[in-house]
């Protein structure tokens, strides 16, 4: 069974910089995509990035495209989240999702392992 471990959250002034981690354990071999998503109060879950296997092919929500940045390092299980000109409207929990399938998804529902979340505030 695969585990997600998010890691790096916090709080940042707007125009600042937060890079998230995500540790993958148990099963590693199954996964093929890695992405994030992102669940502010109220709102519904909403996608970030993902990065296939090779990290050859990314896709970005179009509300984080040109500020962050995913990456993958296969050797140490692990993907990052590079975010710059952080906004307060990115305050949200943050999620890391992996799934067997090689196609990069947008929908929640098609990811088969979540993490538990990390925290990210941005102020004004």
């Amino acid at each position: 069974q695969v585990q997600l471990v998010e890691s790096g959250g916090g709080l940042v002034q707007e125009g600042g910089s937060l890079r998230l981690s995500c540790a993958a354990s148990g099963g590693t071999f199954s996964i093929a995509v890695m992405g994030w998503f992102r669940q502010a109060p109220g709102k519904e879950r909403e996608f970030v990035g993902g990065i296939t296997r090779s990290g050859t092919n990314t896709d970005y929500g179009d509300s984080v495209k040109g500020r962050f940045t995913i990456s993958r390092d296969n050797a140490k299980n692990t993907m990052y989240l590079q975010m710059n000109s952080l906004k307060p409207e990115d305050t949200a929990v943050y999620y890391c999702a992996a799934r067997r399938n090689i196609l990069v998804p947008r929908i929640p529902s098609l990811y088969d392992y979540w993490g538990q979340g990390t925290q990210v505030t941005v102020s004004s």
